[in-house]
């Protein structure tokens, strides 16, 4: 996925949006690094953003705390509308 197409800044509101549905697999890789312990953030944005770090740190930072914060929330929270998402939903089928 293209950078370009992730958001520095996500939505802190009570319900799943139209863009966590189309980043799901990123909150899940986020998710699994994080439980794992084995690399930082760097590698962790590089890995999953296929940005470089190093060339605009902020913004490296900002995607990688905004989507595992999200990715957080949807591990307590989120989840329950997905599992309605999942009856009602076309994209889920």
């Amino acid at each position: 996925m293209n950078s370009a197409s992730f958001s520095e800044t996500l939505p802190h509101c009570d319900h799943v949006t139209d863009y966590d549905l189309s980043h799901l697999r990123t909150y899940l890789q986020l998710l699994d690094i994080a439980a794992q312990g084995r690399i930082d953030w760097t590698e962790a944005v590089y890995q999953v953003f296929e940005i470089e770090p190093a060339e605009d740190p902020v913004r490296a930072r900002r995607l990688y705390d905004a989507h595992l914060d999200r990715a957080r929330w949807m591990t307590r929270h989120g989840y329950r509308q997905l599992a309605a998402f999942e009856r009602t939903d076309p994209r889920f089928r």
